[in-house]
């Protein structure tokens, strides 16, 4: 069957074939913001329920082959013209940018080390993390989103990594922080943070991703950029202590020790309880990031990596871990991140991030411009492991055809897919379906819910559908 769930292989790669002439297609990117003012302080006041009515779309695949057959059957349309096409050459030929000598090559540019820490372009301002509004009462407990439409290969750039807050963020001067390890030990320990960094460390690059992300779309269409649907996503080189280390120079007692507390230093009291097992597996206990010292948001000087794992767990600002012989039970696993099952009951130490993908070109917001050859790109991710298969479809889960993955996919980190498409100007629902060194198979939204219900908000892990249609607008639709 097209749409069957199987984890069997095909032969290779199923790229669709250029035909020769075939012009390149241009895509417009996505607006960076996608409320407006007046509904922006409608959020803000409270009035959410808008949302879904201004984006919430269904689709269903007999719909979409119904739209195709009579675009197929329609007289041939002249091809789409691209907006904003390049200036007009003078009447004697030749492209004046390339002709005529421009400002950058006639003068003296900045002189070295004009900052002292190097910035982006002034030409790529606008690529941001976003927080959207609403989301919470104070923006000191909310999130920022990167944003995955601008971004290339796996690496989060670190002023773009996104943010999760529950309490706003601090730079603390890391000569006055401590680490304190505690519990079922032979001998507690107090680091500062000369200590840990004389120790020996290792990098190594992982995803992190916050639990709630997608957690907007469980019910319906709610957000129409891939930014707001799944931009609580990043991917780093972190480096550091291994926790195992740690709690080897302080004696863990390993007869009757089960768990880890972490515990961040901040006013929120963030409190998470891990594994025994996982601590000493692949856990982090890290400063760098990027081949820098972490930033101030993202935990300066010291947070816990947890590879594959919801984002709180990986305690920022560490200040302390203690060894038990069983879960703690804090409040930030009990009460909150905690999954609503449909039957009414809670779902606890739900941590592990299944695997999921997304297509982040073209995606929600973007517009096709004219048609012909495209480049779809996107982002798969396990928190069991490596990705070992990306399919991907243009026809609302029909029919599937296999994407390249670029470079060799690592376990708990990011992988990017790459699969060629020519667009003839017809309406398409462009989806991907990821698959992991285990088996698992990323669910369709009504597989989830059928089992998770509508009214959860975390591990939203569902296939996401971009709708194109014939104009070329890309829009965010779930189908069923």
């Amino acid at each position: 069957m097209p749409d069957s769930l199987t984890a069997n292989p095909p032969a290779g790669p199923q790229a669709v074939p250029t035909p020769a002439g075939t012009p390149p297609g241009r895509l417009r990117r996505a607006p960076e913001h996608f409320l407006s003012p007046a509904q922006i302080a409608q959020v803000q006041a409270g009035r959410r329920d808008f949302l879904a009515a201004s984006f919430a779309s269904a689709v269903s695949v007999p719909a979409l082959l119904a739209a195709a057959s009579a675009h197929a059957a329609a007289p041939a349309a002249a091809p789409t013209a691209a907006p904003a096409a390049a200036p007009a050459m003078p009447a004697g030929g030749g492209d004046p940018a390339i002709l005529d000598k421009q400002p950058h090559a006639t003068g003296l540019g900045q002189p070295v080390a004009a900052t002292g820490y190097g910035q982006p372009s002034k030409w790529e301002a606008n690529l941001q993390r976003r927080e959207s509004p609403g989301l919470t009462r104070v923006p000191q407990a909310s999130v920022s989103f990167a944003p995955l439409q601008g971004l290339f290969g796996i690496i989060t750039p670190n002023g773009l990594h996104f943010e999760r807050h529950h309490q706003g963020w601090w730079d603390i001067d890391p000569s006055q922080h401590r680490l304190m390890v505690m519990g079922l030990v032979r001998q507690p320990k107090v680091f500062t943070m000369d200590d840990l960094m004389r120790l020996p460390s290792v990098s190594r690059m992982h995803f992190i991703e916050c639990g709630a992300n997608t957690g907007m779309e469980w019910g319906n269409v709610a957000v129409p950029t891939v930014q707001y649907t799944h931009g609580m996503l990043s991917c780093c080189e972190y480096t550091g202590v291994p926790l195992s280390v740690l709690l080897d120079l302080c004696g863990i007692d390993r007869k009757r020790a089960r768990f880890v507390l972490a515990e961040g230093a901040d006013g929120s009291g963030m409190t998470r309880t891990i594994a025994l097992e996982r601590a000493l597996d692949d856990v982090i206990v890290a400063w760098g990031m990027n081949g820098e010292m972490l930033r101030p948001e993202n935990g300066y000087p010291l947070r816990l990596v947890v590879p594959g794992v919801q984002g709180v767990s990986w305690v920022k600002y560490l200040r302390r871990i203690e060894v038990g012989d069983q879960p703690f039970d804090t409040k930030d696993e009990v009460l909150h991140y905690v999954d609503l099952m449909p039957d009414g009951m809670q779902r606890q130490y739900s941590s592990i991030q299944e695997c999921k993908s997304v297509i982040t070109t073209p995606s929600g917001g973007q517009q096709l411009l004219g048609q012909g050859f495209y480049n779809v790109s996107g982002l798969a991710w396990s928190g069991r492991g490596r990705i070992r298969r990306v399919d991907v479809s243009f026809d609302g889960g029909r029919n599937w055809q296999t994407a390249r993955l670029e470079g060799r996919p690592m376990t708990k980190c990011l992988t990017r897919f790459n699969i060629d498409w020519v667009w003839k100007g017809g309406p398409a629902i462009l989806q991907s379906r990821a698959i992991d060194d285990t088996g698992y198979v990323q669910p369709k939204i009504n597989q989830l819910r059928a089992v998770r219900g509508t009214r959860s908000i975390y591990h939203n892990n569902a296939i996401q559908s971009w709708k194109v249609a014939e104009s070329g607008e890309v829009s965010n639709v779930q189908v069923y």
